[in-house]
């Protein structure tokens, strides 16, 4: 799940962004926001509450402490930038090119997923 993906609004299928995903020294997985689309570059996330608030989208990790489970990656935290909200993380690849990521609350089937695509 590696690499770079495109990720697409869930509400009107526009792209959002490129997310570079790689492994970590630990063994995790995390992801971080390399390009944006239809908002300027020096975008901040100024709805953040953490340590995040009022940093630059560009280069801000949005996906952290994802670790292998089978063919998914679980156990980690999305952060959405457009709330400033967090919420627990998990990924799967739905073909090669085609990857879910699916933010919720409390349990899997309370959250929203959005589509990424793979960037060639």
């Amino acid at each position: 799940m590696a690499g770079t993906w495109q990720s697409i609004d869930d509400k009107d299928g526009q792209p959002t962004a490129y997310i570079d995903i790689s492994p970590k020294s630990d063994g995790t997985y995390s992801g971080k926001i390399i390009k944006l689309f239809d908002v300027q570059e020096d975008t901040v996330c100024d709805l953040c509450s953490d340590d995040k608030k009022d940093k630059p989208l560009i280069g801000m990790e949005i996906l952290w402490n994802l670790e292998e489970d089978g063919n998914e990656l679980t156990g980690g935290r999305i952060l959405d930038p457009e709330n400033g909200k967090t919420y627990k993380c998990k990924v799967s690849l739905a073909d090669q090119n085609t990857l879910k990521v699916r933010g919720y609350i409390g349990m899997p089937a309370l959250g929203r997923t959005q589509t990424w695509l793979r960037v060639k």
